[in-house]
């Protein structure tokens, strides 16, 4: 049997869900968050699209963007 180094030598980093100081190594199965509930609950965000991976418009999202825009000026100049 083989002693363990020392937890000080094996890199820390924060939970992205609580930050609590966690061990990144394979001793923590559900790194780089500190426990299954805050994997969980990261996991749960990005089902419900409360996370989103930022990407440049298509030329059919301009489009669409530009529409509804000259949409919303038609409507503003319009009397109540």
């Amino acid at each position: 049997m083989h002693p363990q180094p020392p937890s000080r030598s094996r890199p820390k980093v924060r939970c992205p869900q609580c930050g609590t100081l966690t061990v990144y190594g394979p001793s923590n199965p559900w790194r780089p968050f500190c426990s299954e509930r805050c994997k969980s609950i990261d996991f749960g965000a990005w089902a419900s699209e409360n996370y989103r991976v930022q990407a440049k418009p298509d030329a059919a999202d301009i489009d669409a963007l530009e529409q509804e825009l000259e949409r919303n000026r038609q409507n503003r100049s319009q009397p109540h």
